[in-house]
This record gives structure tokens, sequence and C-alpha cells, in this order.
């Protein structure tokens, strides 16, 4: 594979010597942006265009793939079917945005013509809070925060997304000003288990833990979604364990035994701190 990378470098350097392609870029960085993957097995290199479906999410819309001769020319192998859309789903993928340099060997222009239909609705606040939660899903919290700014000067009330803002804050940890926001969001959706899931998140990041542990008893009798459940225990178990208190520790560690949880990871995380404390 090193091989295959050098012989590439060597290759794209006489041809575009003012570019350089580094493998570095996740599929979040490169919205509205042509892409190279890493090298397949027979030496080509599939390419395409990542861009948002405001339904689907972050997408790659893949037009083909490349080579390199032995001539040193580039050599274009387009898709029959150039409508193969693939929702991007988070991982450790890193690709190469494409410099405009290499645009006229590869038959594409800055922006594909299919792309303006994506882009009928770019300023109302329906279309920016749902870039802004795309992002927060991604942890791209600070880009989704632009956007949800955005959307809140133009209707501050707009369903979900000031929760959303907490969200991207709480990402951010910035959490005087999420606890701002759900202080009155909490008021407002008492029984919403994620508005109560951030804000006992948000809490436990300060020195009020008593008022997470209220909130979290009463959210059990209150509401009636417990998917959060255990993932509000754990946050209050790990406040504790980063005070070193195993006496609490051990009490919440207990509580999040108890309730319904899917998260093996956050299982894992509990064993480890249990035995670190010990």
């Amino acid at each position: 594979m090193k091989y295959l990378f050098l012989l590439f470098f060597i290759c794209m350097s006489n041809i575009y010597s003012q570019d350089v392609l580094n493998f570095n870029k996740k599929f979040v960085e490169c919205e509205d942006k042509w892409i190279i993957f890493e090298p397949n097995e027979d030496k080509s290199f599939t390419f395409g265009f990542i861009y948002i479906d405001e339904q689907a999410g972050l997408t790659i819309n893949r037009e083909g793939k490349f080579s390199i001769g032995e001539d040193k020319l580039i050599k274009v192998e387009r898709l029959k079917d150039a409508n193969i859309k693939i929702r991007l789903r988070p991982n450790d993928v890193k690709v190469a945005i494409i410099p405009e340099s290499m645009y006229k060997d590869l038959q594409i222009t800055k922006k594909p013509e299919w792309l303006k239909y994506y882009k009928t609705d770019t300023t109302s606040v329906k279309r920016l809070f749902r870039w802004g939660f795309i992002y927060n899903g991604y942890n791209e919290c600070s880009k989704a925060l632009s956007y949800l700014k955005k959307a809140k000067e133009i209707d501050p009330k707009y369903e979900g997304l000031n929760v959303e803002l907490a969200f991207s804050y709480n990402c951010l940890n910035d959490f005087e000003n999420a606890m701002k926001i759900l202080e009155e969001e909490i008021i407002l959706k008492p029984i919403d288990a994620y508005v109560n899931k951030e804000y006992i998140y948000s809490i436990t990041k300060t020195d009020e833990i008593d008022k997470a542990t209220k909130r979290y008893f009463k959210a059990l009798k209150t509401i009636e979604d417990h998917t959060f459940n255990a993932e509000n225990s754990f946050n209050i178990m790990q406040y504790y364990y980063k005070k070193k208190d195993l006496k609490n520790f051990k009490t919440w560690y207990e509580e999040f035994k108890k309730c319904k949880n899917n998260n093996k990871t956050l299982d894992e995380y509990a064993e480890r701190m249990g035995k670190d404390l010990k």
C-alpha cells in the first residue's frame, strides 16, 4: 500500500506540481466537494461528490474511477449509472479533496449540474436547523452551532432548536450557555426525555450534582420514555468517579446497572471506572 501511495504521488507531482493530495479528510469535512478514496487493489482511484441530502444526511454521489497509465495520462471510467448515491455514516475513512487542476482530466466541473436541485432552499429556518442537526450528529458541533444560531435569529421558538443548540454547547464544553437554554427549556418541556437528558448532562459538568440527582429521580416518575435512563445515571456516576468518591460511585453504579442499556460502550467504561477507583 505504501508503494501505491508513493507511485501515485510521484505521478501526481509530475502532472499537478502545485497540488498535493492528502488522504486526511473525514467525510463530514467535505460537504460540496469532489473527493478521491485511497487506491483500490487494481491501483485505480474511486471518486465522487459529497453533499448533504436534507432527509438522508451526508451523501456521496459516486461518479466513477480513474487510473494513471504508463504514459502518466489519467484514464477515466465513468459509472454507467451516475446516480449511485450512498449515505455516509460517521467512520474513520479518510479521503482527499480533488484540486481544481484535476477537474479537466476527470471531466468534472466545480459543482455538478444536479447539485442545484439540493440547493433550492438554503436560508430557511427549517434548512438551517436540519444542517445543524446533521453536523451535531457527526460531532462537528462548532459548524452545527453556526447554522443553529442563524436559525434562532429567524425563529427562536422553532421546534427542537433550543435543545439542539444546547447539545452543541455541551459538545463544545460551553456548559454555561447550555444551562441557560436548558433551564428555560425544561420548564416548557418537563417530560421530554431528550431535553431532560441534555439538562442532566449539563448539570453533571458543574458542582450542582444534587440538582442532577433530583432531576434524575423526578424523571423516573414523570417521564415514560426510558431511553436515556442509563446514560443519565452514567453521567452522574461519572461525576463521582472524577471526584474519586467511591461510596457514591458504587451507589450510582448499582443504579446504572438497573437501567436498560443497549450501549455496550457505557458498560465497558463503567466497569473500567469501578476497577480504577478500587
